[in-house]
């Protein structure tokens, strides 16, 4: 049977109705008290994507890139990281937009590969967000030394925090319209930054200076890497920059954590993710560019370390050319981008958390809702971990100590993330199997791509790649980094640790050693309840409604 929504027919199984009916999971998010309320617009969900993708990696970690890699490792670097991600993007997109459920990529585990993968799914993502909501808060702190450096760190993280806090507790539709506002801000400044650097390359500044590609002739395309030489040297260079660009790229999915609290998510998240494309190009690799042309891979300001706009590549530009006024303004944008940042890492934290409990491998407390569908359990717990933040108020406050700190938060938070983006193709791969082993056609799926399955192996073999590489250089310098061997290996290594253990509890709880089978996968669960809340958007009225609707 199909059932036909939005000129498409849906693969739609004959016992929907008596599967739903049947399952106590459904029953517990869909109908009882534990239940999650799709208050997420079309335009929320779409710069909710963008504002994953645009933040702190871009704006100031991009000066480590260009340092070690030089502008042309950098480009590259980003160029095959975002085709990673994009590739991600498709696999994940085309499972929760025929399964919005809460819990994302950490439930869908559950349901196409087994309940150990999604144990390990789903701690090694909340780990990943809880690390760095506490480095989020931190620097936004340290944003506000750029105008004032006696300023007390300790009460601007308790101001910020409670700020990230109260926009969480007061539900999906509040944190939905401050991601929107802030989104919108990272939006604009980035695109203003693109097009001054265009302007600023071809001799549009104070200066009158035009730059063209001056700098990848000299100092050069490529950097000899941390006291290499030679191609060791230059490959060691773009592989640095492999590592930090994941850091900037990871927050895509989260999307995916949000498409249970999404309104008519069978039209609205396809779009979102048909996009995702489109910003890769855009905003990082059109930035990475403009920084390649406009900032040297030698000039020390990329090796100030502050965590303020002074460290921004862009900032540096500027001030190169003899603009006077702008830094100021884009360390504003970078505050309410850390700021964002603190509200979102808090957000996907807490439905990841509420994904864990909904799967069984959380206390049921965090299944714990208001009448609004806050899942308040989670959000206070989550909230708890902000407070790690003070713990560099006077210790590390030093320019190089902050910059070692947010070395070891990049490095953590990027492999936890690639390891997140090998489980959702992991994940993704299994759902393949079994819409295929089912008779399922995928072309009538509200989302699909004819990349797949290849995209999703090829993302899932350079997540190992990389991850596996990122501390390749401390080896190869033959003396001992334990902080630096620790926060490359230590979430890398989490994962199967956590796999074999999960796995060797539920075996002992009777399930089986093996994956679930394709033909015992279940397509058919809280598929009614989704299609209930497919609906057809009201026509524009206008050119302005029609050019709005297309944007979002």
């Amino acid at each position: 049977m199909a059932e036909k929504i939005d000129d498409k027919e849906y693969p739609k199984s004959p016992s929907v109705q008596e599967s739903f009916a049947q399952d106590e999971t459904a029953g517990d998010i869909y109908h009882g008290e534990h239940k999650l309320v799709r208050q997420l617009k079309n335009r929320h969900i779409a710069m909710i994507s963008i504002g994953g993708v645009i933040g702190t990696g871009l704006f100031l970690g991009t000066a480590t890139s260009l340092e070690r890699g030089g502008p042309v490792g950098l480009l590259l670097g980003y160029l095959a990281v975002g085709s990673i991600t994009y590739s991600v993007m498709i696999s994940l997109g085309e499972m929760v937009a025929y399964l919005p459920i809460p819990g994302g990529h950490i439930k869908l585990a559950e349901r196409f590969v087994d309940p150990a993968f999604s144990f390990t799914m789903g701690w090694n993502y909340w780990y990943n967000w809880i690390i760095v909501l506490p480095a989020e808060l931190s620097a936004a702190s340290v944003l506000i030394n750029y105008w004032n450096h006696s300023v007390n760190d300790a009460a601007w993280i308790t101001i910020i925090m409670v700020v990230v806090i109260g926009i969480n507790m007061l539900g999906a539709g509040v944190y939905g319209e401050a991601e929107f506002m802030f989104a919108s801000i990272k939006v604009i400044t980035i695109t203003g930054l693109i097009i001054l650097g265009i302007v600023l390359d071809l001799g549009g500044g104070p200066d009158h200076d035009r730059l063209g590609f001056r700098f990848w002739k000299h100092p050069g395309p490529f950097v000899q890497y941390d006291g290499f030489s030679g191609a060791k040297g230059r490959f060691l260079g773009w592989w640095a920059v492999m590592t930090q660009a994941a850091f900037s790229y990871i927050g895509t999915e989260i999307v995916a954590i949000a498409a249970g609290e999404a309104k008519n998510p069978r039209r609205n998240l396809p779009k979102a993710i048909r996009r995702v494309y489109i910003r890769i190009l855009l905003f990082y690799i059109g930035g990475v560019i403009i920084i390649g042309l406009l900032v040297p891979s030698n000039d020390p300001g990329l090796n100030l370390g502050s965590g303020t706009a002074a460290g921004s590549p862009f900032v540096i530009a500027i001030k190169r050319s003899g603009i006077k006024a702008l830094p100021s303004i884009i360390n504003a944008c970078l505050l309410t981008s850390a700021w964002s940042a603190g509200s979102s890492d808090l957000y996907t934290s807490s439905r990841a958390l509420y994904g864990l409990a909904a799967a069984g491998n959380a206390p049921r407390i965090f299944l714990k809702t208001l009448s609004n569908g806050l899942p308040v359990a989670s959000i206070v717990f989550c909230s708890l971990f902000s407070t790690l933040a003070y713990m560099g108020v006077k210790s590390g406050s030093g320019k190089t100590s902050r910059r070692k700190v947010f070395g070891w938060f990049s490095n953590m938070t990027s492999i936890a993330g690639l390891m997140t983006w090998f489980g959702i193709c992991v994940t993704y791969l299994r759902f393949y199997k079994g819409m295929k082993v089912q008779g399922y056609d995928r072309t009538q799926l509200p989302f699909a791509s004819r990349l797949q399955p290849f995209a999703a192996w090829y993302a899932l073999v350079f997540c190992i790649v990389i991850a596996f590489f990122s501390g390749w250089a401390t080896l190869l310098k033959g003396k001992w980094v334990t902080a630096d061997f620790v926060t490359n290996y230590l979430p890398f290594a989490l994962f199967p640790v956590l796999y074999a253990g999960a796995k060797l509890y539920y075996w002992r709880q009777g399930n089986s050693l093996y994956w679930i089978s394709a033909e015992k996968m279940d397509f058919v669960t809280n598929i009614a309840e989704i299609e209930a809340d497919t609906y057809d958007d009201p026509p524009p009225k206008n050119k302005l409604e029609a050019f709005w609707a297309w944007l979002m």
